[in-house]
């Protein structure tokens, strides 16, 4: 199922204004052939239809949830790590963008004036469903919601400077999530590819990664709370590079779908 939230035109039942929903029509499908089918309330729970239903292009989707937190691992992928010059750590390397920097498909990546080289990241998302505290590898995935496309978008010399990842990775705008939440999945082996302006720029897998999902959730449960809608970031592969006002980058994962973000300055 494909949880999306969007902004929608209203009618006889609903009014006008923000909603969840299931999108509707063949995986793969041109958003043309898509439709979106409003939810009563939130979708962490038995999903019941409104019978409110639209083009996928007569809404305007959002990010998928509004997180309280979004945890991200660092050099989570070998060959990225070597790109960044170091090598991969031996246990997770986590940090935390804040949930204002959260935006959904088509919305504008704001590069700052204060920033010379800002990156792209392709990434796999995995969106928590229950709250999780020190959870075992092996109860990690009762507590997961679903998958969705992410970039995390780093001022690249910021984080250099810096010599860690706060200022860097957490402007407004720098983790477009979306374009909806995939719930049936099995993210052990999906194509991810990042495109700007078209032109391929990331092509990796979720099999590369260091430090499997089940891992990533144990670990992070460990130190904080994941509560129900936070997002985990998994980590990118290789190929990260700058993006510039006038770009448009697409981060487009097997199973779930594309999330563009045009580029502009702030």
């Amino acid at each position: 199922m494909r949880i999306a939230r969007f902004v929608h035109p209203g009618s006889a039942s609903v009014e006008s204004g923000v909603a969840w929903g299931t999108v509707e029509g063949p995986a793969g499908a041109p958003v043309e052939a898509l439709t979106v089918a409003a939810i009563e309330g939130h979708p962490f729970g038995p999903v019941q239809f409104t019978g409110d239903r639209w083009a996928l292009p007569d809404v305007r989707l959002l990010s998928p949830f509004l997180p309280s937190k979004v945890v991200a691992l660092g050099k989570n992928y070998a060959d990225h790590a070597k790109e960044m010059g170091g090598e991969a750590p031996d246990t997770p390397l986590i940090f935390l963008k804040p949930s204002t920097s959260v935006i959904g498909t088509g919305d504008n990546i704001r590069l700052p004036a204060s920033s010379a080289e800002v990156h792209y990241e392709g990434e796999l998302a995995v969106v928590i469903g229950t709250p999780a505290r020190n959870v075992s590898r092996d109860a990690a995935f009762e507590h997961v919601f679903g998958y969705a496309c992410a970039n995390d978008v780093t001022a690249r010399d910021q984080q250099r400077a810096d010599g860690q990842f706060t200022r860097a990775k957490g402007y407004d705008s720098f983790c477009p999530l979306g374009p909806w939440v995939e719930t049936v999945l099995d993210p052990s082996d999906l194509r991810i590819v990042t495109t700007v302006n078209g032109q391929v720029r990331q092509d990796g897998r979720t099999s590369q990664m260091i430090h499997d999902i089940a891992t990533q959730i144990a670990f992070i449960s460990g130190v904080m709370t994941l509560l129900p809608g936070d997002v985990v970031l998994t980590g990118t592969p290789a190929g990260v590079g700058p993006i510039v006002a006038g770009d448009e980058v697409s981060v487009e994962i097997e199973g779930i779908g594309a999330l563009t973000n045009p580029v502009v300055k702030a």
